[in-house]
């Protein structure tokens, strides 16, 4: 957060596309299954629901069509504790759609998105009241892949002149970039916001791998007032200014690592919101990645407040030696 757009009273708000997703039930190959689970699924709502789960004011901003999809993925994160008042439906287009493939190697995910209603949002939908009392605005890199309309939102929430600041997490997704560069796009609209959340192996595909360590991704954005970069099961490390802050990672019972990046950026803001210091936001990070980890699901319940506040408070032995299970 740069000193002339400091965090405020206000909502965080999170603008991006959720989807209904379907996942076969019981997991295992998309060819082998004879039932599918729907369950929703969208970076910027999974920050937003797990925000709310910290206790911190949060609404979500997007589209989606006037279907049955459309009203499951409102009434779902609206069940969260999220304010949806800024959530529009469009008569016209559907909501979009994912499939979960999982798979020896991982889980691939099918998109059904292209025309859908979250995709033709454009600039206009930072003019709308949800967002103007914003404490935060929440991005990810997903959306400027989806459209032009959605890329120029993006765009102008990063102008210099935004009156609020913005978190933007990377979030890389491949096959939303198809026949097209994601590198140039992505770290100049990273490198303009004031939080940055970034995975070090993202950083590598986007920029080179040459790249080994987040030093090197710090020199690459410099722009970010605060540059946290996540090296997966490892550790994660919070660059504010040119101080660098690096907590381990929590040994965790992984049941399907999809959604742990939005819920760890959304203890981290959690932390910075609630004042914590930045290795205490990291530890809420690494706790609320773990709620994700340990679930199907994108969102999955916090570990018990007496083990989140026990873990955040403990030294650094009892931490590196903490389970969640």
């Amino acid at each position: 957060m740069s000193t002339h757009r400091p965090l405020r009273p206000g909502p965080v708000v999170c603008v991006g596309e959720t989807m209904a997703a379907l996942a076969p039930d019981p997991l295992g190959p998309l060819d082998d299954a004879d039932l599918l689970r729907v369950d929703i699924a969208g970076a910027e709502s999974n920050v937003a629901l797990y925000l709310a789960d910290h206790g911190i004011p949060a609404r979500w901003v997007s589209a989606v069509g006037d279907d049955p999809f459309g009203r499951r993925v409102r009434a779902r994160i609206a069940a969260g504790g999220v304010d949806v008042s800024g959530v529009r439906t469009d008569p016209e287009r559907p909501t979009g759609l994912l499939l979960k493939d999982p798979g020896a190697h991982g889980t691939r995910v099918r998109y059904h998105r292209a025309g859908s209603a979250a995709s033709a949002l454009t600039a206009d939908v930072l003019d709308d009241p949800a967002v103007a009392g914003a404490a935060l605005v929440h991005l990810s890199g997903i959306t400027p892949a989806l459209s032009p309309g959605c890329r120029a939102l993006v765009e102008r929430a990063l102008r210099p002149d935004r009156p609020w600041p913005v978190s933007f997490d990377v979030n890389h997704r491949p096959a939303l970039w198809a026949g097209r560069s994601a590198a140039d796009v992505l770290g100049a609209l990273a490198d303009r916001a004031d939080i940055v959340l970034v995975g070090l192996d993202e950083a590598q595909v986007l920029w080179g791998d040459r790249i080994t360590d987040a030093e090197q991704v710090r020199a690459l954005l410099s722009g970010p007032r605060v540059l946290v970069v996540k090296d997966g099961d490892r550790a994660a490390t919070a660059f504010v200014g040119t101080a660098a802050h690096s907590v381990p990672a929590l040994t965790v019972r992984v049941a399907e690592p999809v959604g742990a990046g939005d819920a760890f950026a959304a203890g981290f803001l959690s932390g910075l919101l609630r004042q914590l210091p930045v290795d205490r936001a990291l530890r809420l990070g690494h706790l609320t990645a773990a709620s994700a980890l340990r679930v199907a699901a994108d969102h999955g319940p916090l570990p018990d407040p007496a083990v989140v506040e026990a873990l955040l408070n403990a030294d650094d032995e009892t931490w590196r030696a903490a389970v969640i299970d």
